[in-house]
């Protein structure tokens, strides 16, 4: 079959392909283009490209499909070339051919290179499909067919909103099965008491169950809260290719896109209400970022707190053990670090460092649109896989394998002032302050200082330092 597009060099194994700025040689068995090579060329920046993240390889599948659907039923693809397209889009889908995604996720060009890379890749599929070689452009052209009445500034933003949504499934699912972790723990521990603190001093008296709880409480809203910024994500600009105005575009096609899209992706997508101001606007971007962030914040001090009830094991707190996952130290022997703890807090300062990275590029935008989605974009998917894996981590090689001390943590209560709190409405506030300087000097117990001045008896002294009554529920 004679290529009338490019020519083929076979002892180089390259293909020539021509662009506005010259020819260069292509890879003959690449499914990529001049463009995509172009770009990898010039984008040799973080070493992660598209295909690092297979979600946004599916989504822009997706959103390729389903305006080639559109396209056809305006009558602007032949019934041939959109079965080429939607089948190259299902090989992309099912996760074929990611290798071909070599371009950079940080990019000039407010993502061009990116949905040319698609365009290219699903081009020359499509091309073998229809018994063409790769390059072949005049039976299927990654712009003209492919890229039909679109625009890099409508199929960029939705296809990340797309991804993010894909990306924030495992993140939910990992928060739940870390939060029921949490709850098998606080109901394992329930009946173990110990001593509450406040400013990092004795406060009251609670069970470790109790305390297990609320890190599973704590956690409880955060599937939600994404869930709602998923939501927000839903709101594409698919249609209104260069600034909104749906330029190059039938009328209706942006309506009949967005359905087209709603049925393969399965996800509730609309249409933006204003495509001007929906194709600079990052709000949702924005959002997606701070639910991440506040989600890293109580990931971190939960693992802080891990790190402080395990401190010791002699000269610590010590009230858990922390599964023993590695050995801690290159020069003091049996030292064993909260090493999952302390890389779970890691991730969460990135994520937390990085949401100030998306507000300013958010904040860049100028006019019609955001030259530096390419970076939040980055970002953002980085981040929930980042949270998502790292809180598997800390559920399966932590959480689930904590023990308690229970005899340490009875003698820290045993120990403590802060129980002399519980005597404050039994013996008024000045008995209780005295005792307790009392006891800070003398190193005797609250209960003994009691017993000795005959403030309460030994029943009801008994009654009101009992488990049951220090830490009743409201």
């Amino acid at each position: 079959m004679k290529n009338t597009d490019n020519l083929t060099d076979n002892k180089a194994h390259t293909r020539i392909e021509n662009d506005l700025l010259g020819e260069q040689a292509v890879p003959a068995t690449a499914l990529y283009g001049i463009q995509t090579q172009r770009a990898a060329q010039n984008f040799d920046i973080t070493g992660v490209s598209i295909s690092h993240f297979p979600d946004l390889i599916k989504a822009l599948a997706m959103v390729k499909a389903a305006a080639a659907k559109a396209n056809y039923q305006h009558g602007l693809l032949s019934e041939e070339k959109l079965s080429a397209i939607t089948n190259a889009c299902s090989d992309l889908i099912s996760g074929e051919h990611h290798e071909q995604f070599i371009v950079d996720l940080i990019q000039g060009g407010a993502g061009t290179s990116t949905n040319m890379n698609a365009n290219e890749v699903i081009a020359n599929i499509g091309l073998r499909k229809m018994g063409f070689e790769y390059g072949q452009y005049s039976h299927l052209h990654p712009n003209n067919d492919v890229n039909r009445s679109q625009s890099t500034n409508d199929v960029y933003p939705s296809v990340a909103r797309l991804a993010m949504v894909f990306a924030a499934k495992p993140l939910q699912e990992a928060i739940i099965k870390l939060q029921n972790s949490l709850a098998i723990k606080g109901k394992e521990f329930s009946s173990i008491l110990k001593m509450g603190r406040t400013q990092l001093q004795d406060a009251v008296p609670m069970t470790l169950g109790q305390e297990f709880n609320a890190f599973a409480s704590d956690l409880g809203s955060e599937t939600a809260r994404i869930e709602d910024a998923c939501l927000q994500l839903c709101e594409l600009n698919l249609g209104g290719t260069a600034i909104g105005t749906g330029i190059n575009a039938p009328k209706g096609y942006a309506r009949l896109a967005i359905s087209e899209l709603a049925d393969i992706s399965g996800l509730p997508v609309t249409l933006s209400e204003d495509l001007i101001a929906a194709s600079a606007d990052m709000g949702a971007f924005i959002t997606f970022s701070s639910v991440l962030k506040r989600l890293a914040i109580k990931l971190s001090k939960l693992s802080n707190d891990l790190r402080l009830l395990s401190s010791g094991p002699r000269t610590g707190l010590s009230e858990i053990n922390l599964p023993a996952m590695q050995p801690g130290s290159s020069i003091m022997p049996g030292k064993v670090n909260p090493v999952i703890p302390e890389a779970m807090t890691q991730a969460a300062f990135q994520v937390m460092g990085t949401d100030m990275t998306i507000t300013m590029a958010a904040e860049a935008g100028q006019l019609q649109l955001n030259a530096m989605e390419p970076l939040i974009v980055y970002n953002l998917l980085s981040n929930a896989r980042l949270l998502e894996k790292s809180i598997r981590m800390l559920d399966e090689r932590c959480i689930q394998g904590i023990t308690a001390n229970k005899a340490r943590c009875a003698q820290h209560v045993e120990n403590s002032i802060g129980i002399v709190t519980a005597l404050v409405p039994h013996i008024g506030y000045e008995n209780a302050s005295r005792i307790a300087g009392d006891a800070l000097l003398s190193g005797s117990g609250v209960a003994e200082l009691v017993k000795q001045e005959k403030l309460l008896s030994d029943e009801e002294l008994a009654a009101i330092l009992s488990p049951d009554t220090m830490v009743s529920s409201i």
